[in-house]
């Protein structure tokens, strides 16, 4: 399928794990890329990677909490390619786990939340603004089961991925009558290196309520997020489409 041939496509936390999953499969029907990361050295390395498959790259290393340095990633892209058809916001930290609440620090629930939360509101208008050109675009804003029923011992990541969800129907219901969608996606635990800076026991704790008793695959996870932002998903906007092996039915 080319679903996105002539098309370009930004991924945040492109240069490694579930985001730079997602930019080969929107690579291989077609997609240009261009590759928002932290990590500059990953960004040249995925680049050099995606190249080699005969993919088009470009890369912009950017701090997602940052708005001057978000804007400037996105001014980028549109000097670049003079459009931008798809975003997605896949970088994102975990924080603090295996923690009460109470015991969390104001600056690393802060720090967190400026991450997912911040970084999510940040790229999402950036995006718009720029897809509001062509009255066209999607945007899909990688949240997490735990937004939805928060997971014990992670309320920093927990919060913030709540408020993403937030973002994502509000949002999404202020764009409804454009060419622009607005939508998220809530993973449970898919195996990731990003599952590796999570103690086993926290990992256990959150697979083991998943009816499945398995974590999600990155092909399952790209798939869908293939759908998610193709012309085909024009009447789905607002809302944080599942992926967790049945944990979450609503």
């Amino acid at each position: 399928m080319k679903r996105y041939e002539n098309q370009v496509a930004a991924i945040t936390g492109g240069a490694t794990g579930l985001g730079k999953a997602i930019a080969q499969r929107f690579a291989e029907e077609g997609a240009k890329l261009a590759l928002i990361d932290f990590n500059d050295e990953l960004l040249e390395k995925t680049k050099a990677e995606f190249e080699a498959a005969g993919y088009e790259v470009l890369t912009c290393q950017g701090d997602i909490s940052s708005e001057a340095s978000v804007n400037a990633a996105f001014d980028k892209i549109e000097a670049t390619y003079g459009q931008l058809d798809v975003m997605v916001n896949s970088a994102g930290i975990v924080g603090p786990t295996k923690i009460n609440f109470a015991d969390v620090d104001l600056a690393d629930f802060e720090k967190v939340n400026a991450v997912n939360l911040t970084g999510s509101f940040l790229t999402a208008k950036a995006a718009v603004k720029i897809m509001e050109k062509r009255n066209y675009g999607r945007i899909l804003l990688i949240a997490s089961i735990a937004g939805k029923e928060g997971n014990a011992g992670m309320t920093c990541y927990s919060t913030s991925k709540a408020g993403v969800i937030g973002l994502v129907k509000a949002a999404g219901k202020e764009y409804a009558e454009t060419g622009i969608t607005i939508n998220g996606l809530a993973p449970a635990v898919i195996r990731t290196a990003f599952i590796e800076t999570i103690p086993d026991d926290q990992v256990k704790y959150m697979t083991d309520k998943i009816p499945m008793k398995r974590c999600g695959t990155l092909d399952e996870v790209t798939g869908i997020c293939a759908y998610i932002c193709s012309p085909e998903a024009a009447f789905n906007t607002g809302y944080t489409f599942d992926i967790s092996g049945g944990r979450a039915t609503y």
